[in-house]
């Protein structure tokens, strides 16, 4: 996991929830950010990834009930 993504992850309390999903989610956010070649697309990325771990019942931008919120 790149430096920037968990230090994201850990100022924001959304290790867990990241953690928590399954290992193919966790690789598909993390290699989504990572495919961008502008600093400013990763940065939108990673801030969706941690808007839909933050609301939870969301995976790229579909609706995910494993991961819902109880």
């Amino acid at each position: 996991m790149p430096e920037f993504v968990a230090r994201a992850l850990n100022e924001r309390g959304l290790m867990g929830a990241y953690k928590d999903r399954p290992a193919y989610q966790q690789n598909d956010y993390i290699g989504w950010i990572n495919r961008a070649k502008r600093q400013e697309t990763k940065e939108k990325r990673l801030s969706r990834m941690l808007d839909e771990l933050e609301a939870g019942g969301i995976y790229m931008n579909m609706k995910h009930t494993a991961s819902a919120r109880k």
